[in-house]
């Protein structure tokens, strides 16, 4: 895939800046996520192009980030989500790489809405400081004594709409790293959705429906968890037929055996 295509179809958005888009914040939302490949994403962006301005940052509209999760011994995180809770928590240090940029973040999910809460940091530790851990009381995190697990980095394209408050990030490159091991799902677009409530009427589900892409339940954290070889003690029967599907689109699968 070139990525010469990508960027030609992001030269016609309109552009907006990164202080621009605090009016979108959007911290408490509707999430609705998609997974398709790279090559699709060139024709995606062209249909839409009218409807959404690109954020930049300086003469970037694909922008760099990195993701450090914390979990217990016990993967308790993980494991909420392999269950179906409806109530269960993400817990990272986000690094915007382009604006130079780190937050603790703690993103919790309750009865199919997301709140994500954060604090600025100067960087990502390996060990949470008090004003984590003090974060992490005040919102009731089920688990408090957290390691480090996985980290992620992945090149972003978000897109706001220009008449409702709606925004649409599409993760791209998306590379996974435990230790010493690294896998990648480089050549898939993740797609998500964020609203103050679910609206398919959006410039981006209709686009997304004419061609043939349905809405995908999918966490990076747990889909790079099972990507990890030296974790593969992990149970993850749930999330089978999605890593079919992921398999199914992209060169860099996951061995199920």
């Amino acid at each position: 895939m070139s990525w010469d295509k990508i960027n030609n179809a992001l030269k016609h958005f309109t552009t907006i800046s990164l202080k621009e888009m605090d009016a979108v914040k959007l911290m408490n939302r509707v999430e609705t996520k998609f997974i398709f490949t790279l090559e699709e994403l060139p024709e995606l962006l062209s249909s839409i192009e009218e409807f959404y301005k690109v954020v930049k940052i300086e003469d970037k509209t694909i922008l760099s980030y990195e993701s450090f999760y914390f979990d217990d011994k016990d993967h308790f995180f993980y494991n909420e989500h392999l269950r179906g809770r409806q109530d269960r928590y993400k817990v990272r240090y986000r690094r915007y790489v382009d604006s130079n940029l780190t937050f603790f973040e703690v993103k919790h999910k309750r009865k199919g809405r997301t709140r994500k809460t954060r604090i600025k940091t100067i960087a990502h530790q390996t060990e949470l400081g008090t004003e984590e851990q003090s974060l992490l009381k005040e919102l009731s995190v089920p688990k408090i004594d957290l390691i480090p697990s996985i980290s992620n980095s992945y090149k972003r394209i978000t897109l706001v709409n220009k008449t409702s408050v709606e925004r649409l990030t599409l993760d791209i490159d998306l590379r996974f790293e435990h230790k010493d091991t690294k896998n990648e799902l480089s050549d898939l677009v993740i797609a998500e959705l964020k609203q103050e409530r679910i609206t398919r009427s959006s410039p981006f589900y209709l686009a997304a429906k004419r061609l043939h892409l349905r809405p995908f339940r999918l966490s990076k954290y747990c889909t790079g968890l099972v990507q990890m070889k030296e974790l593969n003690g992990l149970r993850f029967n749930r999330f089978k037929k999605k890593l079919l599907h992921i398999n199914k689109l992209s060169n860099y699968g996951v061995n199920l055996v």
